[in-house]
Order: C-alpha cells, then structure tokens, then sequence
C-alpha cells in the first residue's frame, strides 16, 4: 500500500533537520516539508488549516482546547524550549528595579497571546504577585513587522489593551518614553545596539532562571506539533507515527552534539554547556512526552485560563493524542 502523503509546516531546527533531509521518515507516510518561519506557520494554520501537520503555539492550541474549539490534535513533542526571563526589558528612567514595580507601568508587546508572553505573564504572577490588570498594555509591531492576534482576544474586563495606531511601533513608543516596558519574542533593536536607555529587568536572568527551574521544574515550552482534526480521525495512526520520526530526529540532534569530527574547533565551550545544562535538567533536557514535560503542562493549562484566553483549564492528559 502506498505511502500517506502529508504536508508539514515548521522550521528549520537542529532536531527537525533529519525530517527535513530525509535521514528520518515516519513509517507509512511522505512527508511533503514547507519550511517557514514559526510567524508565518501558525497564522496559515489557524487561519486556513492550511497545512495536514504543523508547528504550532503551545499557548494556542492549549486556549483552543479549553475553549471547546480546537480543529487539531498534537503529538508531545517539544519543537522550541526557552526561558523567557531575559525578554522582559524595561526603560531606565522608568523606575522599574524589580518586577512589582511593573505595576502600573505602560508595557508593549509584539503577541499578547503568544506563549512567551503567556509564559513571561504566569511567571510575573505566581513568583511576584504582578498580575496582567496591574499594567496597561500595547500591541504592536516591535519595529515595522505587525502582528494580528493569533487567537480572538476576548480578555478579562479589568485588562486594558490598546492597539497601536497605524505608523507607531513599539520601539519607537519606548523610545519616546511612551512605553516603560516591553515584554519582547524579539531583541530589541534599541537594546542590541547598546542603547542607555533599554535594560534588562533580570540582568543576572541565567541565574533567575536556573533558581526558577529549581523551584517550578517549569523549561517553558513554546511550540508543540499538530495534526489536523480530519487527518487523525481518518488516519489515527499517523499521531504515533510521526511522534516516533520526531523523537528519532530529535536524538540525532542530541547526539550530533558530539561529533567531534564536525565540531572539534567549538567543542570544549559547547561541551561545557550541554554539561551545565546536565546538572541543572538532567541528561534528557529536550525530554519529548507527556511525564517529563508535566509541570511545564501544568503550567500552561493554568496560565491560559488565569489569563483570560480559555475558559477552563486545560490538564496536561488532555492535551495530546496517547502515542507512549
């Protein structure tokens, strides 16, 4: 029988090359592999469905869930992990020298509902007591590139967002001081070019971070994979299919950061950070699944609710297809 021919929307990332290049195919499906920039992927999917499967915002497919109106199923697999400590920047003459002095102060973002923001949102409530309704937030364009909301905003009433105005940028309103704050996906231009009036509010974040870990057990992450609705009910087995090719490419990268043929010149610098990262997270730091990745799920479920972009909470055993 022939081989299930499907579409995959992601990017270009160590642990999907081996998909991408081929050493690595799902068993009974051909993989047809647009590469596209996370941006542009989620909007097509969410918009048109455009893709059979896709990377795609944790924080959207969880608020989809818990509203009762997700067209897709995801597989456990974590395609984007980050911290988020060092995107939070603040303007130095704003007055702001830890979190709780975010109250209060007018603060920018490129994607409300993005799971960064999500994620940068739970961790300023739960660890300092700063809630989304204590500032006044801006959505925006960072520079020139602008945005829709991924998903329909319908926010708590006492969240006061503001769209910008044709012709205004983030930075330009940071840099006006018509902005104390930006909660960013994306450096700053103003910040990488030194500029005195940008800092970081965790500048010692890698610290923050490390102890935040220690804490929550949290490794936030930001994109998971999806298969449409359609596709998995018509073809179910797909889900661990495709669960079993990305683990597998997954290894490759994993291991790959060993090839001292490839990477003698940067091996002693990259080593000591894979082994950093093992005492901090243990040897399986990219862990895929369901078990290793709860807290973090925990987490999402809740934030997204407590934030006003699911109804409910949505618990980490709902989130995925069984594929383990």
């Amino acid at each position: 029988m022939a081989n299930l021919k499907l579409t995959l929307a992601c990017w270009d990332y160590d642990r999907t090359r081996p998909l991408i290049d081929g050493r690595v195919r799902p068993e009974g499906i051909d993989l047809d592999i647009k590469l596209l920039r996370p941006r542009v992927t989620f909007q097509r999917m969410l918009d048109d469905r455009e893709f059979h499967v896709s990377e795609l915002s944790l924080a959207s497919y969880t608020a989809l869930k818990g509203r009762g109106d997700c067209p897709f199923v995801a597989i456990p697999v974590a395609l984007s992990k980050i911290f988020r400590h060092s995107c939070i920047y603040v303007r130095t003459d704003a007055g702001i020298k830890k979190p709780a002095d975010l109250k209060g102060k007018r603060v920018g973002t490129s994607q409300y509902s993005s799971t960064a923001l999500v994620f940068m949102r739970g961790m300023l409530q739960h660890d300092y007591g700063v809630h989304a309704s204590d500032m006044h937030w801006f959505m925006g364009g960072l520079n020139t590139f602008v945005e829709k909301p991924l998903i329909p905003l319908d926010l708590p009433k006492n969240v006061r967002l503001d769209f910008l105005a044709a012709g205004k940028t983030l930075e330009g309103m940071f840099e006006a001081g018509e902005l104390d704050a930006l909660l960013s996906i994306y450096i700053p231009s103003m910040f990488l070019k030194g500029s005195p009036r940008i800092a970081r509010l965790f500048p010692k974040f890698k610290e923050v971070e490390q102890d935040y870990y220690r804490r929550t057990h949290i490794f936030p992450i930001m994109h998971t994979a999806v298969i449409r609705e359609d596709v998995h009910r018509e073809h179910p087995w797909v889900a661990k299919s495709l669960y079993r090719a990305f683990s597998e490419a997954k290894a490759l990268a994993v291991n790959g950061l060993y090839d001292t043929d490839a990477l003698h010149l940067a091996l002693p610098w990259l080593l000591d950070h894979v082994e950093e990262a093992w005492r901090v997270f243990g040897k399986d730091y990219w862990a895929y699944g369901l078990e290793p990745n709860r807290p973090t799920l925990t987490a999402i479920g809740q934030y997204v609710h407590e934030q006003g972009l699911s109804s409910r909470i949505v618990t980490p055993d709902e989130l995925f297809a069984k594929v383990e």
